[in-house]
C-alpha cells in the first residue's frame, strides 16, 4: 500500500477551488444568456451546472489522494447534486440558493438530536482534531448547532432581500468568514476544556 501523503496544499485547493471557481465564472458569465436546446439560461444557472461536475471531480480527487471523505463533504456534495441539479433542469436559480439553507438545517438538526439524545455527534466526528473534554465537546456541540441554525435564517435572508451578486459574494466570502470568527470565538472553551494540559500533567 502507498503511504505517500498528498502534499499539504493540495486538500485546501480542492476543497474550496471549485467555490472561488464558481465565484469567478459567476463574476464573469453573469450578464449573459445562453440559449441551449431552444432555452434561455442565464449565466448564473449555467455556472451552476459547471460547478457540479466540478466539485465531484475535486472531491473524487480528494478522496483518492486521502483515502475518506468526511461526512460533511460527503452530505455536502449530495445537497449539490440535489440543489444545484434541480435549478438547472427548472432553470430556476432559486433551488441552489437555498442549497446553504438545507445544509445547515440538517447539520444543525443532526446536533440537536444528537444532544437529546445526551450525546455529541461532533466529537464522534471531530475528536482526533481537538483535544476536549466531554463537557466541552456538548458545550461546543450547543453552540455549533445555534450557529448553524443561525447561518440557515442568514442565507434565506440574503437570498430572498438582497441581489443575485450579494448573494455569491456572501456565499463565497461571507459563510467561509462567519464559521472562521466561530471557532476563532471559541478559544476560552479550547482552553478551559482542553484534555492536552491534563494528559502532560499524567506523563
Amino acid at each position: 500500500m502507498d503511504d505517500t501523503q498528498p502534499p499539504k496544499w493540495a486538500k485546501p485547493v480542492l476543497e474550496f477551488g471549485p467555490v472561488l471557481g464558481f465565484f469567478a465564472a459567476y463574476l464573469w458569465l453573469k450578464d449573459r444568456v445562453f440559449t441551449i436546446g431552444g432555452t434561455d439560461y442565464e449565466g448564473f444557472i449555467v455556472v451552476t451546472a459547471g460547478f457540479i461536475p466540478v466539485f465531484l471531480i475535486s472531491m473524487g480527487i480528494l478522496w483518492r489522494l486521502t483515502g475518506h471523505l468526511s461526512r460533511m463533504q460527503v452530505v455536502t456534495a449530495v445537497l449539490i447534486v440535489v440543489f444545484g441539479g434541480l435549478s438547472v433542469w427548472f432553470n430556476d436559480p432559486r433551488f441552489f440558493k437555498m442549497k446553504p439553507t438545507m445544509i445547515y438545517l440538517l447539520f444543525g438538526g443532526v446536533l440537536g438530536y444528537g444532544l437529546l439524545r445526551g450525546r455529541s455527534y461532533l466529537q464522534y466526528v471531530m475528536d482526533g482534531v481537538m483535544p476536549l473534554t466531554d463537557a466541552g465537546w456538548m458545550i461546543l456541540t450547543r453552540r455549533l448547532m445555534l450557529f448553524f441554525f443561525g447561518l440557515a435564517l442568514l442565507n434565506e435572508a440574503i437570498w430572498r432581500t438582497q441581489t443575485e451578486e450579494m448573494w455569491v459574494y456572501f456565499k463565497t466570502f461571507g459563510l467561509t468568514a462567519a464559521i472562521f470568527v466561530f471557532f476563532m470565538a471559541q478559544g476560552a472553551l479550547f482552553r478551559d476544556h482542553s484534555t492536552e494540559e491534563k494528559d502532560d500533567k499524567g506523563a
